[in-house]
């Protein structure tokens, strides 16, 4: 499966035993021609950035980074950017299957939600790259078993008053495949059960006249 592969190759990523007397130096011609198969994943996917420019509009601030379909371009990616702890505030990171935009708009994501993790400043420096990481894993990994079909992407949003991750599917009124879906992240993010998570609907997001939206589904 493509989890079992996601999880092998960062299994794999280890540097050499200094004690072994070993280089990291082999030519071409000693690596083993199956080390140079990259691992395709089920879906080809995308990162995007947002920057927070005030001298332009939200779309004109949404940036593709870069889309992947292999657990190895994957690593190549994530390893090469920006970790989510430091970009600005007010900055955004998505990632999600290629062709689906990150924003409500999208025609994938119009009749969908979003499960929310809320995190406070504190939780930055400690947690946030963590969370973003194993969140990722869970995508690419089609962690979501027979409901990952319905699972568009993830956002995480850097803000000064707090962090949030946002886990993105298509079909809000799916209740069970959601419920599923948010349980298997609060087990694979090891959030205590005493703390909830929340699935908004994005029509009601966009329509709401406070700072949050009702929580559609509450785990």
């Amino acid at each position: 499966m493509a989890s079992e592969q996601v999880e092998e190759r960062e299994e794999n990523r280890q540097s050499p035993d200094p004690e072994s007397g070993e280089e990291n130096s082999e030519s071409c011609d000693t690596v083993s021609p199956d080390a140079l198969i990259k691992h395709p994943l089920q879906f080809k996917w995308a990162l995007w950035f947002y920057k927070n420019d005030k001298t332009k509009n939200w779309v004109s601030n949404l940036k593709l980074v870069t889309t992947f379909d292999t657990v190895e371009d994957f690593w190549s990616l994530y390893n090469h950017v920006q970790r989510a702890s430091k970009i600005p505030y007010g900055c955004d990171y998505s990632m999600f299957k290629d062709g689906i935009q990150p924003m409500w708009e999208d025609e994938q994501n119009q009749r969908g939600g979003r499960w929310v993790i809320n995190l406070n400043r504190q939780q930055r420096p400690s947690e946030l790259d963590h969370l973003w990481q194993e969140t990722l894993l869970c995508l690419i990994g089609e962690a979501f078993d027979e409901m990952s079909y319905i699972v568009c992407g993830a956002v995480v949003s850097v803000r000064a008053k707090g962090n949030k991750l946002g886990l993105w599917t298509r079909d809000a009124g799916n209740g069970d495949a959601n419920i599923k879906i948010g349980q298997k992240l609060k087990e694979r993010l090891h959030i205590p059960q005493k703390i909830s998570i929340g699935y908004q609907v994005h029509e009601d997001t966009s329509k709401k006249s406070g700072s949050t939206a009702r929580d559609r589904y509450t785990l």
